[in-house]
């Protein structure tokens, strides 16, 4: 039969869940898996998942025929996932549409074959056997081999690194349609199976094989060093046949099936094989190599009495359209194989035709015993494959994977608290390595996403970014001579002034006024009964000033008519201390009222703080800090359904404040039980004082950024409590900022999941994120010609 209409020859009678009854009378069970993220497993997880697979299987039955089948297909990214609504959000959904990637699904199948037959001849082709339907019946034997499996792939997934979920009947169709329709998409075709060619529509077939003894070099292992990152000082794992995996970059898919044997019978059959060998090794030096390959396979069997003795076979089915792109795929994989010291057998003729027909998983129990190797389980366990794509969260912030650099979403909020606690976050960066870039490009999402964000900022690193949405934000900056730009007793109607608003107000008046003393309940009392009465008195134009001097003409009965001791308030020493900010006093200008100056501070969704004008000024300093408190009281605190940030840009030079360290263990204390995180951006960890507030900080950052740092990582692993694994990934950091495709590397740690994530971003988002320079100066230029910074930005990229 040199030609395949599947309808006419449908391999499956029946699916009941996931198991499918095949028209050969094998009874298949089918799961598909989720595996770890490639390049995010140190070699000690090789070795865990070596040991879950070796326990899983090592008790099913005999006669059990185990297909672990990892498909890779050549695909388009269609930017579906990723947010389409602002100017930002468009450039990226662009400029990522139609990146080519590899997609990879991976699949595990248990057979129990007909009447435990796993003795076949040469070649089998399996439609030919296919006549009419053979229903199976359940008897005890299936009932039982289905219960065995499940106990199986409960463990599998109680390892906690990888999980199987088992397949629906539509998966499983679509599944055998695709092998046998070639991959190919849009139309239905034949299979044609020629002995110089094997063509499915478009796609030409061909095939690589690991099926002897005799293909294997001296050992196989569960990891093997990762030549592309590890460097002098480090050692990078990956999978022992990764390479044949996500890497390879082509259509292909990977076979690993096991046959269950009995024991005794292969192992006699090793015996008599090394008896036969050593009769003829002195006839050539080849009978001598395999001799002393199988004497080495049988003394590991006989040394382990927990070893289980399977046949197994591994291979690589590739597909094209074009002959020659075959040659390249299968160079690449011969490639792949001789790093291994593996030497692949290559199928040709009926040899290749029965290969491919019979990877399909209802007739992987058709090898003969000329197709398989004898081996210790432990052994074939080593060509398993392990980790799969970087995996999307349903929704988060965008990143690049390392492979494709097409986006993934992470999940760095994580709203039901599966990976993290608490949602804090810390970047560490040198200067000039683009930890602002990350900031900005963390914050943005979160922004659109409909976070409220507090910045604490000493650089201008926010500003740009801001004005993409007027009206939506504030920046509040510190000029000699002029207003800060926000007036605290701003009330748009007596519906604002509520007590949390006058309880915020009586906190910010008192820091101004007795920042040194501690404020007694009575106190407090009494400036909330005289901001009522001001506000009762007072229909419109509130402010400081205006404040001071009602208080001012009102002082000699403010007090009796509010029934306030004297004891309680001392008005006269308030009007002494704040007479320096207002009237002519000497900060007087901080406070002015300007006409267009009509917001709330609640109203806007940024608010950017930027200190770098005062932080040599204590005074003014002291007043920036305390409009910072109440911003974050008054946005931030308001609401507990509303996500809110709280971000300190340059942290290590904030510290230097008095008091700002215990500050921010405050907020780190009581943003618990809001809805919000707080993050800290710091040149190195050792820029943190290493005392017991700072270990608090610390303990309470569950999401770790870092950028690349030529001076090391080691204070980083010893104050978080890094892996290994996790330094190796550090050091792997390779960013490329030359060529068509730039982008920086950066390491990233969600609780206790860790992996070097990329960050390549479309021009207008590059130019939104710019935080100094020539290209800054044009936008900030094109930005006052305009008055709009997305035309700014649309017209700078226009011409770059």
């Amino acid at each position: 039969m040199n030609k395949i209409n599947l309808a006419s020859y449908y391999p499956i009678v029946d699916i009941t869940e996931n198991v499918v009854f095949a028209n050969n009378g094998n009874v298949v069970l089918c799961y598909k898996g989720t595996l770890p993220e490639i390049y995010s497993i140190s070699e000690k997880d090789f070795q865990d998942m070596h040991g879950a697979w070796f326990q899983a299987i090592k008790s099913l039955p005999t006669g059990c025929v185990i297909h672990k089948q990892d498909v890779y297909l050549k695909q388009k990214y269609n930017s579906e996932q990723l947010p389409n609504t602002t100017f930002l959000e468009k450039s990226t959904h662009k400029h990522f549409k139609g990146r080519g990637y590899i997609k990879h699904q991976s699949y595990i199948f248990f057979i129990l074959t007909k009447n435990n037959a796993l003795n076949n001849s040469k070649f089998v082709n399996p439609f030919r056997k296919i006549s009419k339907s053979i229903l199976r019946e359940a008897d005890d034997t299936l009932n039982s081999f289905i219960r065995s499996v499940n106990d199986s792939i409960s463990f599998i997934n109680n390892s906690r690194k990888i999980e199987f979920v088992p397949l629906e009947a539509k998966e499983i169709h679509t599944l055998t349609h695709n092998y046998f329709n070639g991959f190919n998409s849009g139309f239905d075709t034949d299979i044609l199976l020629e002995k110089s060619n094997t063509t499915i529509g478009e796609n030409h077939f061909d095939a690589l094989a690991v099926n002897s003894e005799l293909c294997f070099g001296e050992s196989v292992q569960t990891s093997k060093t990762n030549e592309r990152f590890t460097s002098d000082d480090f050692v990078f794992h990956q999978g022992f046949v990764d390479g044949l995996g996500l890497t390879l970059n082509e259509n292909h898919i990977v076979n690993q099936i096991i046959y269950l044997d009995d024991k005794q019978k292969w192992r006699k059959q090793l015996d008599k094989k090394v008896e036969e060998l050593n009769k003829s090794s002195n006839f050539g030096s080849q009978n001598k190599v395999v001799l002393t390959k199988i004497q080495h396979i049988l003394d590991q069997i006989n040394a382990d009495d927990h070893s289980r003795v399977i046949r197994g076979h591994l291979n690589i089915i590739y597909w094209a359209k074009e002959a020659q792109e075959l040659e390249k795929t299968a160079s690449k994989i011969k490639t792949e194989f001789k790093e291994l010291d593996i030497i692949p057998y290559y199928p040709r003729g009926e040899e290749r035709k029965n290969y491919i027909l019979n990877s399909y998983c209802c007739f992987s129990s058709n090898f003969s015993n000329e197709d398989l190797y004898v081996t210790d389980l432990k052994h074939a366990l080593c060509l398993f494959i392990n980790n799969s794509n970087y995996k999307s969260d349903p929704t988060g912030i965008i990143f690049n994977d390392r492979e494709h650099n097409i986006p993934v979403l992470k999940d760095v909020w994580d709203e039901k608290k599966k990976r993290i606690k608490a949602r804090n976050f810390a970047i560490f960066a040198p200067t000039g390595e683009g930890k602002s870039f990350l900031a900005n490009n963390i914050l943005r999402q979160y922004f659109e996403s409909g976070v409220r964000l507090v910045i604490i900022d000493l650089g201008g690193s926010y500003t740009k970014f801001a004005k993409l949405y007027p009206g939506k934000y504030a920046v509040l900056r510190y000029e000699s001579g002029k207003n800060l730009g926000i007036n605290p007793f701003y009330i748009s109607d007596a519906m604002d002034l509520t007590p949390e608003r006058l309880e915020d107000l009586s906190v910010f008046l008192f820091e101004l006024f007795a920042s040194d003393i501690k404020v007694t309940k009575t106190q407090s009392v009494s400036i909330k009964k005289i901001l009522r009465f001001y506000y009762d008195r007072t229909s419109e134009g509130h402010s400081l000033d205006g404040f001071y001097k009602f208080i001012e003409i009102n002082q000699a009965s403010l007090l009796s008519q509010l029934k306030i001791h004297p004891d309680y308030f001392n008005v006269t020493s308030f009007l002494h201390v704040m007479s320096e900010y207002v009237g002519d006093g000497l900060y007087s200008f901080l406070f002015e009222v300007s006409e267009d100056q009509t917001y709330k501070i609640e109203d806007k969704r940024l608010i950017v703080f930027e200190l770098d004008e005062v932080k040599d000024n204590k005074e003014i300093l002291s007043v920036m800090l305390k409009l910072i408190k109440s911003a974050i009281q008054r946005t931030i605190w308001k609401n507990r359904a509303e996500k809110g940030i709280i971000l300190f840009d340059e942290f290590a030079k904030q510290l230097k404040f008095n008091n700002v360290l215990e500050s921010v263990e405050f907020y780190y204390q009581a943003i618990r039980k809001q809805n919000s995180a707080i993050g800290i951006i710091l040149q190195s960890i050792n820029q943190l004082p290493d005392n017991s507030t700072s270990a608090s900080i610390l303990e309470n950052t569950q999401v770790v950024y870092s950028l690349n740092n030529e001076k090391g990582y080691d204070g980083l692993q010893k104050r978080l409590n890094l892996s290994s694994h996790d330094l190796n990934q550090l050091k792997s950091i390779k960013n490329n900022l030359t060529g068509h495709r730039k982008y920086t590397e950066l390491f990233m740690k969600i609780g206790k999941e860790s992996n070097i994530f990329r960050l390549e971003v479309p021009k207008e988002v590059y130019a939104a994120y710019l935080t100094d320079g020539p290209e800054n100066d044009m936008i900030l230029a094109l930005y006052k010609k305009h008055k709009c910074m997305e035309k700014a930005i649309i017209e700078f990229t226009s011409k770059t």
